[in-house]
């Protein structure tokens, strides 16, 4: 017990020497290290843009390649080319190639041109990589979209322009067929219409203009296929002018009548056959571009790291 100290004294002087040190060592905390923030923005946006033009313009390459090499693959001749479904599998296959070089060589770009983090983890410079390699993606994908979109419009422009010219010509066709003059393939319904009021080898048939009885058999035709039948009564009275026009029988003109209704029920089938194609095309088509990206995106990612591995690996030069 030190000097001067009684029993009732407990201040820190009166306790022995160990037990003072205990106490300060136990009272100290350790001291905090703060870590202030940089001052600039941790995504690089030089090396993503630079990257985002290498994988743009690399993607339009390709492109025009793999259209060279589709347009080589079809032919107008029956017959020859290759089938839709090797053709929409190699498109599919074009795709995934074009995105997955594309988003190679951007994401690397990307990664290999960043500048150098200095005192960070290693899985926060991984983090930071990747996401600098999807963003360069991200850009990439929106500018080949715009472009891409930008010819879309082009072509519908131009598919505007000529359905019009269609238009009016089947609106000139009528007015002609009104008048008394026979339209010029400006109405699909024509070939059965003259398949319906086909007189027989030899036989001159009446003299007396048939377009009335033309355009009354057309609208006929016309609402069988709109509403997928015929009533009986028309049924009969198609019979009846085809009869009258054609110098049939009855029973005859009425087989006429049914062949034509079933010729033109069969084209209405294949047309919602090819369009049902078309919609499936469609959305393979879209399914396929969907997964192509999500590659390049992956790749973009995976590209962007590997550069920037390369890009840390160099030696500083003292």
């Amino acid at each position: 017990m030190a000097a001067g100290c009684s029993n009732s004294n407990h201040s820190p002087a009166c306790l022995p020497r160990s037990l003072n040190e205990d106490r300060v060592m136990t009272s100290t905390a350790p001291p905090v290290l703060r870590v202030s923030e940089a001052p600039w923005s941790t995504v690089s946006w030089s090396a993503i843009f630079a990257g985002a033009i290498v994988a743009t313009t690399i993607s339009l390459a390709l492109l025009f390649l793999c259209a060279a090499a589709g347009f080589m693959m079809v032919s107008p001749w029956s017959g020859q080319g290759t089938d839709p479904s090797t053709f929409a599998i190699s498109g599919a296959i074009a795709m995934i190639v074009v995105q997955w070089v594309s988003s190679a060589f951007g994401g690397f770009v990307t990664g290999r041109l960043r500048t150098r983090w200095e005192s960070l983890h290693q899985d926060e410079v991984f983090f930071r990589d990747t996401l600098n390699g999807f963003l360069a993606w991200c850009v990439a994908t929106l500018a080949v979209g715009v472009l891409v979109s930008s010819s879309a419009t082009m072509v519908a422009r131009t598919g505007i322009q000529a359905t019009a010219t269609v238009a009016s010509g089947a609106a000139a066709g009528i007015s002609l067929a009104s008048a008394g003059s026979e339209p010029q393939g400006a109405d699909p319904t024509a070939y059965f219409i003259d398949l319906l009021f086909r007189a027989p080898a030899g036989s001159p048939g009446p003299g007396q203009d048939a377009a009335p009885e033309r355009l009354e058999a057309t609208r006929i035709v016309v609402r069988s296929v709109v509403t997928g039948g015929i009533s009986p009564s028309d049924k009969t009275y198609l019979a009846q002018i085809a009869s009258a026009r054609t110098g049939l029988n009855q029973d005859e003109a009425q087989r006429r009548v049914d062949d034509v209704l079933a010729q033109v029920q069969a084209a209405k089938v294949k047309a919602q056959e090819a369009a049902d194609a078309a919609r499936k095309a469609g959305a393979l088509g879209s399914l396929f571009v969907f997964l192509s990206l999500l590659i390049g995106a992956f790749i973009a990612a995976a590209a962007a790291a590997i550069g920037a591995s390369f890009r840390d690996n160099v030696p500083r030069v003292v």
